[in-house]
């Protein structure tokens, strides 16, 4: 893999950048791999990597339906933070941040991490409560966060109003080390590095049916053929009752379409992430100047990737109060992506009633920012059979109602 520098660049540039190979190959499957992996997102790229880098296994295939990061790692508004209540939220979400600090320096590629810091907005004396034992949990969880007051978030967001008629802000919960990241980039960036360990990247490659014998995994049946496995990783969000129905059990999950939006390029006015949760609308502002403003899940499942007016209209209304200067900016586009939510709004990492069958699912509204713990993690747990970051995540949780419930520290008006 040639290395990327700005020695790399002005050499280039000096040969009319002829020198510059493919980021990643594009392979014809073989018959056999140690390893599959269902889903080139950013959780199944994150889990090849480090399958790779941690644990030497690099006779690995990601397979991908469509095309590599095509799903939820570019449909999302790419908010990165870690402070979750529970106290094994906490400490995933923190690994995942703590990796995004030094993502771009250990894939060679810039996934263009901002940590401009979160404020999670206090709008009732409900949230001023819930999040001031928000700032107590994760001072004991290690986590950098605090309670500030509605001064301290004018200071950091001037264009906010503390005193809208239904949603006053009251304060926030801060964390300085939150913030955001390229989505696109971030996939970019695995998908290079897992090429360059040898790894298979097969898109347009869907999976069909899994094989199976005695009952363990044994392959999978795809539209490119055939491809046997001795052990098989299921990464795919909101399609992941599908796989699960293939493999021969059933996940409890549901899978809804999560909304966006984005505006018309202004200048810069914002250099923060505002959470408003009350309302669940979300709002930062891109490198090109676009107010990126996040919507609410649909109240009905569903498989869509498109947005619906009335949830961008419910979402912009609230927002407008709180951020009156975005009332006069026109929408320059909006989409959709299809989450996966368990009953608890906490993620499955786990070994599945199949043999040699790992899944990966139910991050929700929450995937991105988690991407390379829950890769750290799944890697852990199909290298070795156990991972103590997932060890809480288990399927088994609900049957023994062990549950993780981050209804409200996961940021969501559910």
């Amino acid at each position: 893999m040639k290395r990327y520098s700005a020695f790399a660049i002005a050499r280039e540039a000096l040969r009319d950048h002829m020198g510059w190979t493919r980021a990643w190959e594009s392979p014809e499957p073989r018959a056999q791999y140690d390893v599959i992996i269902i889903g080139a997102g950013g959780h199944g790229l994150a889990t090849a990597y480090h399958l790779g880098k941690e644990h030497g296994i690099t006779n690995v295939a990601v397979i991908e339906k469509g095309w590599l990061g095509g799903g939820n790692t570019g449909r999302n508004t790419t908010i990165i933070r870690s402070n979750y209540l529970q106290d094994p939220s906490a400490a995933i979400y923190e690994k995942a941040r703590s990796l995004y600090e030094t993502l771009s320096q250990d894939l060679n590629y810039n996934v263009m991490f901002s940590p401009r810091g979160v404020i999670m907005l206090a709008q009732t004396e409900h949230e001023v409560r819930g999040y001031k034992r928000t700032a107590h949990a994760n001072a004991l969880q290690g986590v950098a966060t605090e309670y500030i007051g509605p001064q301290k978030v004018k200071e950091l967001c001037p264009i906010i109003c503390l005193d809208g008629p239904r949603y006053p802000v009251l304060g926030g919960l801060w964390q300085a080390r939150g913030g955001t990241a390229r989505h696109d980039a971030v996939a970019w960036g695995y998908a290079r590095a897992c090429s360059d360990m040898g790894m298979h990247i097969l898109q347009k490659c869907e999976v069909t049916g899994v094989k199976t014998q005695n009952g363990k995994v044994t392959g999978v049946t795809t539209s490119r053929g055939d491809i046997g496995c001795n052990k098989m990783g299921i990464v795919v969000a909101g399609n992941s009752g599908h796989l699960a129905e293939m493999a021969g059990f059933r996940l409890p999950v549901e899978s809804v379409a999560l909304q966006a939006l984005v505006s018309e390029p202004i200048k810069p006015c914002m250099d923060v992430v505002v959470m408003a949760n009350t309302v669940h609308g979300y709002m930062s502002q891109s490198d090109k100047g676009e107010m990126v403003i996040g919507g609410g899940a649909d109240g009905y499942n569903n498989y869509t990737q498109r947005g619906s007016f009335h949830h961008i209209e419910e979402t912009v209304r609230a927002l407008i109060e709180t951020f009156p200067m975005i009332s006069r900016l026109k929408m320059l586009r909006q989409w959709g992506g299809i989450v996966d939510m368990t009953g608890d709004r906490s993620p499955i990492i786990s070994k599945t009633p199949l043999e040699g069958c790992f899944i990966n699912c139910g991050w929700g509204t929450g995937g991105f920012k988690a991407i390379p713990g829950s890769g750290f993690a799944m890697a852990e747990l199909m290298a070795t059979g156990r991972s103590p970051l997932a060890a809480e995540f288990g399927m088994e949780r609900f049957r023994e109602g062990r549950f993780i419930d981050e209804s409200v520290a996961a940021g969501v008006a559910h």
